[in-house]
């Protein structure tokens, strides 16, 4: 494999995602894929359809079947694992399923992953900073265990920050392009072309998904983007990359994976079930401050790639720096962040006056 593939793959994604998903809008209105805005989570005003996650599957698959040489069981696995998730993902996006039903079908993936393709977590850099062992070697039950739970779990975080516009997609290719950066740095091409692969089919469906948006990429996207994500920094930085702190990968797709640690925790101390829809996210959070869902969505796209560049520079040993940066540019972003919050509250305070002076 040669970074040319590597290159074909990004475009072949990017090409065959933009012109399906105009199609895969027609499919939604004709089977009832279609989110329609019930509730004040949603932002959306109108009806829009929601099944654009199909083409971003597509485009992956297209690319990485033309282009990658190494039919082995793990490359495999990972297609029957985001075959079944896409099904999964159309069915809930017409008939919405019983949470049960996509957790229990998630594992499934999951388990098709870790025990046909053998993509395990089996060996973590040691936490514990005064032992004398640099890692942690990991049973085998529980090395199966942790790492079912961390595909599930990032399966439905990203499904969690599908929040917003473009948010998901923009957020998924930032990942993707961190990963990448970290899998040619390791000789890891293979993962380095699905990578690219991802991230060509989030670029070409995010034309047609950001705000205003034409469509949604629905369970469909989200939760093949989380599966993928999850798979690929298994089978790279957890798996292949001993030197690699496990910090990194967690890092790396830090945003979904805080949001969702959070807003599970904020469900529990309320007594709901951690799985239930809310308006807490971050990207709600933020939004509800008074910023327009673009500048909500470029804060977090911002965040997003400060974690990637901190991931990448922990991969190549780079302590120090990845510390100093992620410090300094989420104090940045905070004192950015409150200073459009206190402008929309004196805009609102500005509002509120000139309607008491027009009521006398």
């Amino acid at each position: 494999m040669n970074y040319a593939d590597m290159i074909f793959a990004f475009v072949i994604a990017f090409i065959f995602t933009f012109a399906t998903t105009p199609l895969v809008r027609r499919l939604a209105y004709k089977i009832g894929a279609v989110d329609v805005p019930k509730d004040k989570r949603r932002v959306h005003k109108k009806p829009t359809p929601r099944i654009g996650g199909l083409a971003i599957l597509f485009g992956f698959i297209v690319a990485t079947v033309s282009f990658n040489d190494d039919w082995s069981k793990e490359f495999i696995a990972i297609l029957i694992g985001a075959g079944v998730l896409g099904v999964l993902g159309v069915i809930d996006d017409c008939k919405q399923l019983d949470a049960k039903i996509k957790f229990v079908v998630q594992i499934f993936a999951a388990l098709v992953v870790v025990l046909y393709g053998d993509i395990k977590i089996s060996v973590i850099s040691n936490p514990n900073v005064f032992s004398q062992s640099p890692f942690v070697v990991l049973a085998p039950w529980l090395s199966i265990t942790v790492t079912t739970l961390w595909i599930v779990f990032m399966t439905n975080a990203v499904n969690f920050i599908d929040g917003l516009d473009g948010l998901a997609a923009g957020v998924s290719a930032i990942m993707s392009m961190s990963l990448v950066f970290i899998a040619i740095t390791y000789h890891e091409y293979g993962i380095a072309l699905m990578g690219l692969a991802l991230m060509g089919s989030c670029f070409g469906f995010l034309p047609f998904n950001f705000n205003p948006a034409k469509i949604f990429m629905g369970d469909t996207g989200s939760m093949f983007l989380g599966y993928m994500l999850s798979v690929l920094s298994v089978q790279g930085m957890f798996k292949s990359y001993a030197v690699i702190s496990f910090a990194v990968p967690i890092i790396m797709l830090g945003l979904p994976l805080f949001d969702a640690l959070f807003a599970m925790l904020r469900r529990i101390l309320h007594g709901k079930n951690p799985m239930s829809a809310d308006r807490g996210h971050l990207h709600h959070r933020i939004y509800d401050m008074g910023f327009s869902q673009k500048q909500t969505v470029f804060i977090l796209y911002a965040i997003s790639g400060v974690l990637g560049i901190t991931s990448i520079l922990l991969a190549e040993q780079r302590f120090l720096r990845a510390m100093l940066l992620l410090i300094c540019v989420l104090i940045f972003l905070l004192i950015a962040t409150m200073m459009g919050k206190n402008s929309y509250v004196h805009k609102q305070e500005n509002v509120t006056e000139e309607d008491n002076n027009e009521e006398s």
